[in-house]
């Protein structure tokens, strides 16, 4: 039985091919002008990937922000709920997650079932989020897929005192001048986003074991600054970015077997503190 799950955010979007043994495929692409057009993008790249068609998929569950625009799936889920799905299917023992998204930060607090006990999220500011490394990214000219290797050159501590993005960009541009070393800023920056997150986090307790998915998951200077921001381990999954959309694809096969069905059966995987 194949199922997929589309999960469109505003920055890029995501899409898993499963069936009941696992993974089959996943894509990940750029958003494009609308959600139809970057979920039929994705998911077409996923397909071809794994050798099916639409035809071949049972069933499909959209989530993210464009999910009630994308007219080929069977049913929608919140992104809350996919992603706390898709950590524990990536990481049983996971019981708070952290989500740093584009426009977005989420804070979920789960159960051994990948339930939803307790949530918050942060979507009113760009602090905290994967909009500011962007932003700053652009503004000190470095690829954003690069921040992570730089900052883990970094050898003095410097503190953003603003958290405002306009006006932190301003700070970072006078560091800049005052001859602060692009690692040492970069490593700042960083700091800035994980205490945000591991602040929202706190305020719904975070209980072990912690994981951090979203795309920002795979900048490894990002990841050590919210594992030091939260005090505690934090477990690094495999697939962070299209957590999501695993967890849409595991309520697609819940969807198509039917109510009762029995549960997804997941592989082993290695977890690196």
């Amino acid at each position: 039985m194949i199922v997929a799950g589309c999960d469109v955010g505003s920055l890029t979007a995501k899409a898993v091919i499963m069936d009941e043994n696992g993974l089959v495929a996943s894509a990940v692409a750029l958003a494009k002008r609308s959600p139809e057009e970057s979920a039929r993008a994705v998911i077409d790249r996923a397909l071809k990937d794994a050798g099916l068609a639409m035809t071949d998929v049972a069933w499909c569950v959209g989530t993210g922000y464009g999910r009630k625009n994308i007219s080929f799936v069977n049913s929608v889920e919140s992104e809350i709920a996919c992603h706390a799905r898709g950590a524990v299917w990536q990481a049983p023992s996971a019981r708070t997650v952290i989500d740093i998204g584009g426009q977005d930060c989420k804070a979920i607090k789960i159960d051994a079932a990948g339930g939803v006990a307790r949530f918050l999220y942060n979507d009113k500011c760009a602090s905290g989020t994967g909009r500011f490394l962007e932003i700053i990214a652009d503004a000190l000219e470095i690829g954003l897929e690069d921040l992570g290797g730089i900052s883990m050159k970094s050898t003095k501590k410097i503190t953003l005192s603003n958290q405002c993005v306009v006006f932190a960009e301003t700070e970072i541009i006078s560091l800049v001048n005052d001859g602060a070393e692009i690692p040492d800023i970069i490593r700042a920056l960083h700091n800035a986003v994980a205490n945000r997150a591991a602040a929202l986090a706190k305020s719904i307790t975070v209980e072990k074991d912690a994981v951090m998915t979203g795309g920002v998951a795979r900048n490894a200077g990002m990841f050590e600054a919210l594992k030091n921001a939260l005090g505690c381990e934090l477990l690094r999954v495999e697939n962070p970015q299209i957590n999501g959309a695993i967890g849409a694809a595991l309520m697609a096969l819940d969807a198509a077997r039917g109510a009762g069905g029995g549960p997804v059966p997941r592989k082993e995987r290695a977890l690196v503190d």
